[in-house]
């Protein structure tokens, strides 16, 4: 027997203004998928705030671009500046 997941209790509550066009359209939205119009809005907020979270962390190319960033970080570019940095001797040694 599968126990009932337990119930989170809504208690925050969010409040936007809309146009008579959009309420309109989310209204519509909303009826077509059964749904109250905040059961809605909420839903379709919430797997936005999903979408955009997921893009913040994660950084998507595609495959050869992958490897190409790979494969350049196994090759290090040769900066003669920067050579000459490192080995000239520091004034204070630690």
């Amino acid at each position: 027997m599968n126990p009932t997941p337990p119930r989170t209790t809504k208690s925050e509550r969010i409040e936007l203004r809309a146009t008579p066009d959009e309420a309109t359209r989310i209204a519509l939205a909303a009826q077509l998928q059964h749904l109250s119009i905040s059961a809605f809005v909420l839903q379709a907020a919430a797997a936005e705030a999903d979408r955009v979270t997921a893009r913040s962390e994660f950084t998507l190319m595609p495959a050869d671009q992958f490897d190409e960033l790979m494969a350049s970080l196994d090759q290090p570019q040769e900066i003669p500046a920067l050579a000459r940095a490192a080995a000239r001797r520091r004034a204070k040694e630690r």
